[in-house]
């Protein structure tokens, strides 16, 4: 099994869950996170003045799935979060030894 971390804009969450649904995975975590790569942050102007915004909002998507599935959803995630613009996020993938679903106990690949 493995684990897929996602980074990406906030607007593009919605076109995320919706191509992963499309493919069939159902399950996934959410959470606003921030922070930047090359493009440092930003500048903004706020009632005259300007400043420098140093961490860009961002939203981290978590999904366990089995090794097969592991490329498909790499794939999925890149082609709806793509904008072709810098800051679009990144994606990548971690082994995981075991999942257990709490509510029945089941283990490993019955638990996704």
């Amino acid at each position: 099994m493995k684990l897929i971390t996602a980074i990406v804009k906030p607007y593009r969450l919605d076109e995320v869950k919706t191509a992963l649904q499309e493919i069939g995975i159902h399950g996934l975590t959410v959470t606003e996170a921030s922070g930047y790569g090359r493009q440092r942050g930003h500048t903004e102007v706020y009632r005259g003045a300007e400043y420098q915004v140093d961490l860009v909002p961002k939203v981290r998507i978590e999904v366990v799935v089995d090794d097969a599935d592991a490329d498909t959803v790499i794939d999925t995630v890149v082609k709806a979060a793509r904008t072709g613009k810098i800051g679009d996020g990144k994606v990548w993938a971690l082994p995981v030894e075991t999942v257990v679903r709490v509510r029945t106990g089941e283990r490993g690949p019955d638990a996704l």
